[in-house]
């Protein structure tokens, strides 16, 4: 049950009345207004934009906004289920519900296992969110961290709200790095065989894990490879240290219960079939690649720059700044003419719907990839990009920047090793993934408030008491859902019930507006307000025994508040599982 959208409905069909007295247009888009929590609790339950929206069509008729939203607060006023209806400003409308309207939202939540869940919609398009996708070159960082729970946030998110998804991670195992990846492997395979390497020569990746790697070539090959030249060495190496990095990835993903159904492998576009190529065709033909000369770049020359002629895609066409180049001076395909390729695969393999999640530092690179998916799919197809910011590691305070095991960098799974996923996970998503965040290790174990992580799992944690406390004062307590289903909950007056009962039901249009924008830290802050408010009832209890949830001498009234606290702990139990975090019954 979603009162937010019932309530669109019903506007719209008051908006339709107005539209049938002639006062609106007839092709009104009744799409367009929202109906939404009020920024201010206070000035009601549900707040509306509808008469701002339609200010410009309702001129002819209405004097202003205000008079328009005057006209749909009247005939608010006659719905059953609300009890005020004012005008707000230069024409928002604030609604207040009855209570008996979040009397039967949480009746069905409790029996309604869905509850909050979205309809799949009826030929509705795939959605492919590819994340992650770090270089096979090492383990992951801190930062691929936050990309890789910010896309399975993401992709359950929207799994939650109805829709079709496919997790992918893109293998970016050709080019320059891999073959770097190739010779640090062949070192540490020397090492294995008994040489002394001394110091890892500048331009080779460093760190620990890549001995078992060149322990593991010694085992299958023994010395053999030191006779081969490196044309010949070099591309077994390259497949044995990229399959051994993918494998240590995996397990760092798994440790974090991240797992994709789909690894597309970048060297797939060239081997064999040149699926690159054939997309750069496939464009020509429609008249979208041309060979000409692209202008310098705007202020300092770079010492590289070379006027020639080049193999051009028209991404200024399709919103993009310049044009792109497809080919290098040496007639090998550029990165971007291999991301085509790839974006191009996704679409012919049904994907209309595309979701990557980056780095901050690819920021510049998402223009040219939008006007790409818009060139290939002939604007069918859209991809938004999320970019994720750097991940500050601190530990009391103090930056931590270094590894034993990487070398260079900290590694995700000594995070994760050290705090826990559930901590990883959730102050991952406590921020919005364009801001900074500071991960501060040592505030992630605390058990306080300042923790989020710990208050939202404490609050779920004491829920779960309220219930064992009344089973121990009512032995025959009946705690299941049908039961508690039909209690009084006319009885739950007291404010911190109602403001419960209210967060309780903004949970579908949580769900809604959180999927739609592609935000799961929407979900982050929503079971942390839900959790605020829960402790902030509780402690009021402390002070005031009546307001307890537990009263021994007024059974009907305990049956109400647990049902109310069982009804959160759904809540709660549902918001943190998209976030992929647990929701423990207990905390020691």
């Amino acid at each position: 049950m979603n009162v937010f959208a019932e309530f669109q409905d019903r506007l719209a069909i008051l908006l339709r009345a107005i539209i049938a007295e002639g006062r609106l247009p007839g092709d009104l888009d009744l799409s367009r207004f929202t109906v939404e929590p009020p920024r201010d609790p206070s000035h009601g339950d549900l707040a509306t934009n509808a008469a701002m929206v339609f200010a410009r069509e309702a001129k002819a008729h209405f004097s202003s906004p205000r008079e328009l939203a005057a006209n749909i607060a009247f005939a608010l006023a006659s719905d059953p289920d609300v009890e005020t209806a004012e005008v707000a400003g230069p024409g928002f409308i604030n609604i207040r519900l009855k209570p008996d309207v979040f009397a039967k939202v949480a009746r069905v939540a409790l029996v309604d296992p869905a509850f909050g869940r979205g309809a799949s919609a009826p030929g509705a398009s795939k959605v492919n969110v590819e994340y992650v996708s770090a270089n096979p070159t090492g383990p992951m960082h801190v930062g691929h961290g936050r990309g890789a729970v910010f896309g399975d946030a993401l992709s359950n998110l929207l799994a939650f709200a109805g829709r079709d998804v496919t997790r992918e991670y893109y293998i970016n195992d050709a080019g320059a790095q891999v073959d770097v990846l190739a010779r640090s492997a062949f070192l540490r395979y020397r090492e294995a065989l008994g040489e002394v390497i001394g110091d890892i020569p500048e331009g080779l990746y460093p760190g620990d894990y890549l001995k078992p790697v060149g322990g593991a070539l010694a085992k299958a090959h023994g010395a053999s490879l030191l006779e081969k030249p490196e044309a010949e060495w070099l591309p077994l190496v390259r497949i044995f240290a990229i399959n051994a990095m993918m494998d240590m990835i995996r397990e760092d993903l798994a440790a974090m219960n991240i797992r994709h159904d789909v690894f597309f492998s970048e060297r797939s576009l060239t081997e064999g079939a040149d699926v690159v190529g054939a997309a750069i065709e496939d464009l020509r033909a429609r008249g979208i690649v041309y060979v000409g000369h692209l202008a310098p770049p705007k202020g300092q020359l770079p010492d590289d720059w070379e006027d020639r002629e080049q193999t051009l895609f028209k991404s200024k066409d399709f919103g993009d700044d310049v044009d792109r180049p497809l080919m290098k001076s040496d007639g090998s395909y550029t990165y971007f003419a291999s991301d085509i390729a790839y974006h191009k695969s996704k679409i012919d393999r049904g994907f209309l719907d595309m979701i990557d999640v980056w780095g901050a530092d690819h920021g510049g690179y998402v223009k040219r990839m939008q006007a790409a998916v818009k060139a290939v799919s002939g604007g069918k197809a859209s991809l938004d990009v999320k970019l994720c910011q750097l991940v500050k590691l601190m530990r009391e305070g103090e930056p931590v920047t270094m590894s034993k095991r990487a070398g260079t960098f900290v590694t995700l799974r000594e995070v994760v090793d050290e705090v826990g996923v559930d901590a990883v996970r959730f102050m991952m998503l406590f921020r919005k993934n364009d801001a900074t965040l500071e991960f501060d290790l040592a505030k992630v174990i605390e058990q306080s408030r300042e923790n989020p992580v710990f208050y939202v799992q404490y609050a779920h944690a004491r829920a779960c008491s309220v219930l064992k406390q009344a089973k121990k004062a009512f032995p025959d307590f009946d705690a299941s859902a049908v039961a508690l289903a039909g209690a009084q909950l006319d009885l739950l007056t007291d404010e911190g019930e109602g403001a419960l009962l209210r967060l309780i039901a903004q949970y579908p249009r949580q769900i809604e507006a959180a999927a739609a924008a592609h935000e799961p830290h929407r979900i982050a802050f929503y079971v942390h307000e839900l959790a605020t408010a829960f402790h902030s009832h509780w402690n009021r209890g402390k002070d005031q025994p009546h307001l307890r949830f537990v009263n021994e001498e007024r059974r009907y009234l305990t049956e109400a508040r647990v049902a109310l606290v069982v009804c959160l702990t759904k809540v709660l139990a549902s918001g943190l599982a998209i976030l992929g975090v647990s929701a423990p019954e207990e905390m020691r």
